[in-house]
């Protein structure tokens, strides 16, 4: 009877573990589908020491979402001195004929907004890894029940 119950247990989370891991790996592929279609490029020269190794090449990854990101962020920091979009908007509204504010609220609006959906794509990529970790954890413990099923 136990023996019953250990391989029920085994098997069941051996199972659980193929579904994790495919849909880890599946969803890996939908965030890379989804950056492909963006078709964003990391400019060939004038990055940053620290992304200098991604220089002309696509974003694709997660790692490579969050790099982008980055490069938008300090854009948009050295386009607003430092001001985050909701400062910038402040000033903007206390100022509110000047075309020079409304222009920079734009700029920080679609850099911040860019930035987000790319640390967006950055953190699925890490739920897909999260999920595949734990598709494999499924499988050791199952193989473990099942070890024990066969003694």
């Amino acid at each position: 009877m136990v023996q019953t119950l250990l391989s029920l247990v085994g098997l069941t989370l051996i199972g659980a573990a193929v579904v994790l891991v495919l849909q880890g790996f599946a969803g890996r592929r939908q965030v890379t589908r989804e950056l492909e279609h963006q078709r964003i490029r990391f400019p060939a020269d004038g990055l940053p020491a620290a992304l200098t190794g991604y220089a002309g090449r696509p974003v694709r990854t997660g790692a490579e979402a969050r790099a982008y990101s980055e490069m938008i962020g300090e854009h948009v920091r050295s386009a607003t001195g430092g001001r985050t979009y909701a400062e910038v908007t402040a000033e903007a509204q206390r100022n509110a004929g000047d075309e020079k504010l409304g222009r920079l609220r734009q700029t920080a609006f679609m850099g911040e907004t860019l930035r987000g959906a790319l640390l967006g794509a950055y953190q699925a990529w890490q739920v897909t890894l999260l999920v595949i970790g734990l598709g494999v954890l499924c499988a050791a413990i199952g193989t473990g029940f099942l070890a024990m099923a066969l003694q």
